[in-house]
Formats: C-alpha cells, sequence, structure tokens
C-alpha cells in the first residue's frame, strides 16, 4: 500500500513539472535578451575601436583620414581613366566606398561572430546575440566616422540635399538589419567549419570588382549589364548611395533587398534553433 501511495505521488510530481520550453522558444529569448542587453554591446563595440587607436592622438579619427587619402586619391585618379567629371565622379565614389566598406565589414567580421568572443563564452552565460549585435554597431561606429568624408565632399561639390536622405537612413537599417542574420547565419558555419572564412574573404575580394563601386553601371555594355542586376550587393549599395547623391533607388532594389531579407531571416532562423546549443562546443 505504501509503495502504491509513492508511485502515485512520484506520478503526480511528473505531471506537475512545467513543459521544457521548445528550441524555437530558447533561440526567440536569446534574441530578446540579447537586444535588453544594449548597454553592454554598445559600450564594448566602441571600446574594440578605442582599443585599435589607443595611445593615439587622433584616435578612431585615424580612420576618417586614411579613408579620405584613398578616396580623394582613387577619385583623381579614376576620373582621369574613366574621362568622367571629378565632380560628379568623387562624390559616386565617396558614397559608394563608405557603403562598400560597411557591407564588406558586415560580411567577413561575421565569420568571427562567436569564434572571437570564444573566451567570454566560455567563462560567461550571455545570449549569443548579444555578440551579433556587438559586430553589427561596431561596423556602423566605424562607417559614422567615415561619413564625415562624405559631407565634406558633398558640400564642397553641391551635391543635392533633400527628403532623399531619409531613404538613405532607412536603407542603412535594411543593411543593418541585414547584417544580424549575415552575423548569425556566418558566425554558427564558421564556428563548424574553420575553412568558410577564407572562402568569404575571397568572394568578397572577387565581389569588389564586380560591383559597381569604382565603375558605373552605365559603362557596361548592353549585353553585360546583367552582371549588375544579379548582383545583390549592387542593390543594397544603390539602397543608400543613391539617396546619398539625391536620387531615389528603383522599386527593383527595394525588393530585392526586402526578399533577400525575408529569406535571410527565415533561413538563419532555420539554422540558429538547430545549432544554438552546439556554438560552445564548436569554439
Amino acid at each position: 500500500m505504501v509503495s502504491d501511495e509513492l508511485v502515485v505521488e512520484r506520478h503526480s510530481d511528473i505531471a506537475a513539472a512545467p513543459p521544457q520550453p521548445s528550441q524555437s522558444a530558447l533561440a526567440l529569448k536569446d534574441l530578446v535578451d540579447g537586444f535588453k542587453l544594449w548597454p553592454l554591446w554598445t559600450r564594448l563595440a566602441w571600446s574594440d575601436v578605442r582599443q585599435r587607436y589607443r595611445r593615439s592622438v587622433l584616435g578612431p579619427f585615424w580612420l576618417t583620414i586614411s579613408m579620405g587619402v584613398l578616396v580623394g586619391t582613387l577619385g583623381f585618379i579614376y576620373s582621369g581613366l574613366f574621362r568622367i567629371d571629378v565632380a560628379n565622379y568623387l562624390p559616386y565614389l565617396t558614397a559608394g566606398f563608405i557603403v562598400w566598406g560597411l557591407i564588406a565589414s558586415l560580411i567577413n567580421e561575421s565569420c568571427q561572430t562567436f569564434t572571437a568572443g570564444e573566451q567570454t563564452i566560455r567563462q560567461i552565460a550571455l545570449p549569443y546575440s548579444m555578440y551579433a549585435f556587438r559586430l553589427v554597431t561596431n561596423a556602423y561606429i566605424i562607417t559614422a566616422h567615415h561619413l564625415v568624408i562624405f559631407v565634406i565632399v558633398a558640400v564642397a561639390f553641391r551635391v543635392p540635399v533633400g527628403a532623399s536622405l531619409l531613404l538613405a537612413l532607412l536603407g542603412f537599417g535594411l543593411i543593418a538589419l541585414n547584417g544580424m542574420w549575415i552575423a548569425l547565419l556566418l558566425g554558427v558555419i564558421c564556428a563548424r567549419f574553420r575553412d568558410v572564412p577564407q572562402i568569404v574573404a575571397s568572394i568578397l575580394h572577387l565581389s569588389l570588382f564586380l560591383t559597381p563601386v569604382f565603375w558605373m553601371p552605365e559603362q557596361l555594355p548592353s549585353d553585360r549589364a546583367a552582371l549588375v542586376r544579379l548582383n545583390p550587393l549592387h542593390h543594397f549599395l544603390e539602397l543608400v548611395r543613391m539617396p546619398l547623391l539625391g536620387t531615389t533607388p528603383p522599386s527593383s532594389t527595394w525588393l530585392v533587398v526586402l526578399g533577400i531579407t525575408v529569406g535571410g531571416i527565415i533561413v538563419t532562423s532555420l539554422v540558429f534553433v538547430r545549432c544554438r546549443r552546439r556554438i560552445a562546443y564548436w569554439i
């Protein structure tokens, strides 16, 4: 009789135990908790930039100076090679180079989202998404320093400024959103497969020349125009560069970017839910 009562009590305890949350719920909680830690990842991102230039007189503004020298030199040389008025070419090159730097930085650094924080992940239980937020914030802090160059060029060459700047802000927001899913997706993949960062870097080097950063799409022959239309990086580039130069991106650019954003979020959600528990073991 006593044993029967114990069995009944044990079964009642098991029935009363709360159900374990699903992996999808845990992944969503990771994102929410990571976002709530915004004071931490913003401070860490700013610390990363300062650490790179500690004890220097100008600090992070060395980023601005080096970018300004590079853009000015390339603008002077390439405007002559392409026979384009420097007043039209230099703002185009400056805006394109800054936006490309942001995109390339997000993709390249995403390969190290979790491996760069190996020691912290093993010692402190923090949401994994916090490392992605930190990475994206770091890239935008650097881009903010670079934008000083565009402001100088825009004033010098009287680039038209209007309501299109609001579209540029929206473009920056969409790039940040895509940067988040790229940081999580590549972070997981590169934590598992350590050869992927080299592959990504090689593809980005090639993409720089296939994407109209230095050259204009109008310079391509008509039979090769598809190289631009089928290049997703071109659409992300134009999403910000065109508004900065006072024009509006075509609807096709918005559709491509939105499609990639939705598709990337879906794929990353599936991968992150499935692999989130294994990240600490892979690194």
